[in-house]
């Protein structure tokens, strides 16, 4: 393959952020590194899964993609799945090794992310997983808090 000016590495952002798994796995083939990070500290995968593109996600995992990569804010691919509510997607990442809960900058782990934003199934799963519902973030909050803080009773039975 030859490639235009645009950097290999910069394709394979744009690649994973399309969910485009031939274009991934031609620039993969070439060499590209699968844990390149952005400017952000974004990697492939992380950017492929928070567009819920799962078979992309499937694609860079089995070529090596790190599950816990974390962005320049720490945040995980994870933490960006139970951000925007794909399901499928964490059930992946959990099943590939993602750690339950890493800690982003703030504190934050996917368990709040979830939480956070009404994703009830993935409080769910995380919780059926095993995530820990007693990590404080830096404003001192558990999940739990940001459960009630945000009016979310739904999600209120899984941490019983």
């Amino acid at each position: 393959m030859t490639f235009s000016s645009t950097r290999p590495e910069d394709l394979l952002f744009d690649a994973a952020r399309k969910g485009d798994t031939a274009y991934i796995k031609e620039l993969l083939d070439a060499g590209t590194d699968v844990n390149i990070q952005d400017g952000r500290g974004f990697t492939p995968l992380i950017l492929s899964t928070y567009e819920g593109h799962l078979d992309a996600a499937k694609l860079l995992i089995a070529s090596g993609a790190d599950v816990n990569a974390q962005d320049f804010g720490g945040n995980t691919a994870l933490m960006g799945v139970c951000f925007k509510g794909y399901p499928e997607v964490a059930e992946l990442l959990i099943q590939n090794g993602a750690a339950l809960d890493l800690q982003n900058g703030n504190g934050g782990t996917a368990l709040m992310f979830a939480t956070l934003f009404g994703r009830n199934e993935l409080v769910r799963i995380m919780i059926e997983k095993g995530a820990d519902k007693t990590i404080r973030d830096s404003r001192g909050l558990t999940a739990l808090d940001l459960a009630h803080q945000q009016g979310n009773t739904e999600a209120l039975p899984y941490f019983q």
